[in-house]
């Protein structure tokens, strides 16, 4: 692995760094530079935050980019793609900072992003992660995201989708934040571990929300930390053969690592008919017998010896929790229902 660092000072020699941003990069060369650039116009001092780009073996001339126009930012170039979750597990490691923001290269900041995803998580001494106010590329009077819910289908969907950002005006208590622009609290995520990198990509923000609910940590919503989002930059569309059949695998793995047996079996009744909805759903995309692939392959990462050894252990302790975590689901399940 190549590491370029040029410019500022690595976050270990600065008292006064809050935060690190960390931003996975693969063939971005369409969105990096205007990304970066609005990270730079933070109206905080340079001196709170750093910049990390973990380069995934881009081809596009995007790693070139950076270490030629951003000598200030670090550079962590891989060799080859090996998907969103190593690569920020990366970024993280190299972090020196209490906090780590996450932020995908194909988005732009308002001046206010780091200042006000840093005092959102100051504000709640028990929060794990806050998830910025994302607006759609496009068409920015309407939201991309708020925040992610998941409910008792088995379905994890952006809260906000295509919805009025004026209605998203708020903060919010949200089930977990999106890994796409959102800031997590590093001790934290050392303690219940970083991002599952079998996800390889899709899922891994629910996932990690998830395990931090089980231990009783929560999530919120920041609409002062704003971002447009221009979407599926990487992968080219919102649906496509690569991305329907990783997220229809996670979808069977995140249940399966983060339920214990009793509560999947008590869901059964939901999630059979959400899978199903799933499945016609998809065969119309005439896509229906790769998502039933991604679900074979979902029950094999689960019951693989890695999968096995990714589960989350059940505690009494935590009873409380995931029976909040139970009425979560219940509540997720009437507001997609009611599409609020």
């Amino acid at each position: 692995m190549q590491k370029k660092q040029k410019g500022r000072r690595r976050p270990e020699e600065d008292p006064m760094q809050k935060t690190t941003v960390i931003i996975p990069n693969y063939n971005g060369i369409k969105f990096i530079r205007g990304c970066l650039e609005s990270l730079l116009a933070q109206d905080v001092p340079p001196s709170h935050y750093h910049i990390v780009v973990v380069d995934n073996g881009s081809t596009d001339g995007s790693r070139q980019l950076i270490e030629e126009a951003f000598s200030g930012v670090t550079l962590i170039a891989l060799p080859e793609n090996t998907g969103f979750c190593h690569a920020v597990n990366v970024g993280i490691r190299a972090a020196k900072t209490p906090y780590v923001i996450l932020l995908n290269n194909d988005t732009k900041v308002h001046p206010r992003f780091v200042g006000a995803l840093c005092g959102a998580l100051e504000a709640r001494g028990e929060a794990f992660s806050v998830s910025a106010r994302m607006r759609m590329w496009d068409r920015p009077e309407l939201m991309d995201d708020a925040g992610d819910r998941y409910c008792a289908l088995g379905w994890a969907y952006a809260r906000g989708k295509g919805q009025p950002a004026s209605r998203y005006d708020a903060p919010a208590e949200i089930f977990s934040a999106c890994g796409g622009a959102a800031i997590y609290r590093k001790r934290i995520l050392e303690e219940i571990g970083l991002f599952d990198e079998a996800h390889f990509a899709y899922l891994e923000d629910l996932d990690m929300g998830w395990r931090a609910r089980v231990q009783g940590y929560r999530s919120y919503y920041e609409p002062g930390a704003e971002v447009v989002h221009y979407g599926s930059a990487s992968t080219g569309s919102r649906y496509n053969v690569r991305k329907t059949k990783l997220a229809a695998a996670n979808s069977i793995y995140v249940i399966a690592k983060n339920m214990p047996p009793v509560q999947w079996i008590w869901n059964l009744p939901f999630l059979l008919p959400g899978f199903l909805v799933k499945f016609l759903f998809f065969c119309k995309k005439r896509m229906g017998i790769l998502y039933l692939k991604g679900i074979r392959e979902g029950f094999g990462k689960a019951l693989s010896e890695e999968g096995r050894r990714a589960k989350v252990p059940f505690r009494w302790k935590n009873l409380g929790n995931y029976l909040s975590i139970q009425g979560q689901l219940y509540a997720n399940t009437l507001r997609l229902l009611k599409k609020t």
